[in-house]
């Protein structure tokens, strides 16, 4: 890229790295430095810098910019972070708070993070809800001065008051985006996922639908539940209804227990609002004698590990855990560094597999 400029001055003529005894002698010794890299790399000290410090793209090629971390753990190089936190006024530690790691989803929102977190010589410290969805403590009383910023599910609903007050960057996950509070926010697009999934039941043919909501009040769960309003209501001849249910496969089995026993037609399909839930309904319909998909269609989402544990697999809607993690982390320190804020949505993908077929009849 012509846009490398300066940066990338005073590299050698024939384009070749420089590698040297003296220079992994250096590195043996725990001794590498910058300059060493840029020795090794063929570039300047500065375009060093500006890959190292995740400040390239634009500035200088993405061959250069793999050149100069390849001879960075070459030389098993590392930047002083002590030094650049105390230039900066920073610890290079974020608090990332989630509802409950006995989740898989956030288990897997907390690596997405991590990992990009570890790329850039940043901490994470976990703040894992004690009572899973719902209640969790001041997370500020012991690490607010050890803190750079926040960022926080959405469903850790009562540990927000505090991270909201808390005077530190804060990124929101799975969050309205007009949330005032937030320097940004990083949602998938439930939305579309949730008409993926109701285009997909009628395009089977279901016309008799109910919706096993997950008992949350929060932001996630609440666009889904309009989504699918909006979708099943502008469709022809669809009679659907909702049945509240807490997040756990007893709490599903109850619920879809509650529906397929009710008066009247029976529901062809049970829209679930995660995998759990949907596990859940699957039980409840052996439990009454029922066969899925022949008598009813269920459909999870997240694409959990269950989803591919049950029998019949489930047709459910792949969230990117890991991606929002990462994404959550790289907007934190977008905003840390002073760039503008910019909110995140990312697209998910409906996984059609044995749990739903076309109606009974």
């Amino acid at each position: 890229m012509v846009a490398s400029g300066a940066a990338e001055k005073g590299v050698p003529g024939n384009g070749r790295t420089g590698d040297t005894a003296p220079d992994r002698d250096r590195a043996a010794a725990g001794r590498a430095t910058s300059r060493d890299v840029a020795r090794v790399a063929g570039v300047s000290q500065a375009t060093v810098s500006l890959v190292l410090g995740d400040k390239w793209p634009g500035r200088v090629s993405e061959r250069t910019a793999e050149t100069v971390r390849a001879a960075a753990r070459q030389l098993g190089y590392r930047p002083n972070l002590a030094a650049r936190s105390l230039r900066l006024g920073r610890t290079r530690t974020v608090l990332l708070v989630v509802p409950a790691l006995t989740t898989e989803f956030f288990a897997r929102v907390y690596t997405g993070a991590a990992q990009v977190a570890a790329d850039h010589g940043f901490g994470v410290v976990l703040y894992p809800s004690p009572e899973g969805v719902g209640p969790a403590r001041d997370p500020f009383d012991s690490a607010r001065a050890s803190l750079d910023g926040v960022i926080a599910s959405s469903m850790a609903a009562d540990a927000l008051a505090a991270v909201r007050g808390g005077g530190l960057p804060l990124v929101m996950l799975d969050s309205d985006p007009d949330d005032a509070a937030a320097a940004a926010t990083v949602n998938l697009d439930m939305a579309d996922g949730t008409r993926q999934v109701a285009d997909h039941l009628l395009g089977l043919g279901h016309r008799r639908i109910a919706h096993l909501a997950a008992a949350v009040d929060s932001w996630t769960f609440r666009v889904r539940a309009h989504a699918l309003a909006a979708a099943l209501g502008a469709a022809d001849g669809v009679v659907w209804s909702t049945e509240l249910a807490g997040l756990s496969v007893e709490e599903g089995r109850r619920a879809a227990e509650r529906v397929l026993s009710a008066p009247g037609p029976r529901p062809t399909a049970l829209v679930c609002d995660d995998d759990i839930l949907a596990a859940g309904a699957c039980k409840a319909a052996r439990r009454l004698g029922l066969r899925v998909p022949d008598d009813v269609s269920v459909t999870g989402f997240d694409d959990l590990a269950l989803a591919t544990a049950v029998e019949p697999e489930l047709t459910t809607v792949r969230l990117p855990a890991e991606a929002v993690g990462a994404a959550g982390m790289r907007a934190l320190m977008a905003v840390l560094d002073g760039e503008p804020a910019q909110d995140t949505t990312l697209a998910v993908d409906l996984l059609a597999r044995g749990s739903t077929a076309p109606p009974p009849g």
